[in-house]
């Protein structure tokens, strides 16, 4: 796989119950500055969204977030970012994050961040990229996430390769080994079911 110099983190505009979600975040953006890649992210100032950015920055790295016009002020749009990018629309800001990241990486979050995590996992299904997929499962949150793709499998749904279009870890440790041990898709995953 490329070098990762770039990597885009989809997580949530809140914190979550959980202080677990808010320390792995900060754990992710202090080892992404210290590796020297690029954070590109939603683009706002709060939930985890704001404390990986902020820690990232804090690190000396750099950061790059993307938001559309119409939620520069609900998210609270971060100013303090290296580069701010203002979309016209929520399909142009996904748009903009995949053509700009190299890897991604997948924190807790609300609909937004599922909607972002199923889009990227859907276009590498559909070979329209191979870039690594991490989701960072912290306090198991994404364990049901991980029940849903086995269950396409199993309902014949999907092939079973599916399953390795994205790794799941536990720790903010473990996503860089698994960005880079990520095997490239199947063709089987696309093609088993035309």
């Amino acid at each position: 796989m490329t070098e990762i110099s770039s990597l885009c983190v989809f997580c949530g505009s809140k914190t979550g119950e959980s202080p677990a979600y808010e320390a792995a975040a900060r754990r992710l953006g202090e080892q992404m500055a210290d590796r020297g890649i690029r954070l590109v992210y939603g683009g706002g100032r709060i939930g985890l969204m704001g404390v990986v950015a902020d820690a990232v920055l804090a690190g000396g790295g750099e950061v790059i977030g993307i938001i559309p016009e119409f939620l520069k002020d609900l998210e609270v749009g971060n100013d303090a970012v290296t580069e701010q990018i203002v979309t016209g629309s929520m399909h142009a800001r996904k748009t903009r994050m995949f053509e700009l990241a190299d890897g991604f990486v997948v924190l807790p979050g609300g609909l937004g961040t599922l909607d972002e995590t199923l889009e990227i996992i859907a276009w590498k299904q559909l070979q329209l990229h191979a870039k690594p997929v991490v989701v960072l499962n912290t306090d198991g949150y994404w364990s049901v996430f991980e029940d849903l793709i086995r269950r396409t499998v199993d309902s014949g749904f999907a092939h079973s390769a599916v399953a390795e279009l994205f790794t799941m870890v536990a720790e903010p440790e473990d996503v860089f080994p698994a960005l880079a041990a990520q095997p490239e898709p199947k063709e089987e995953v696309l093609t088993s079911h035309l």
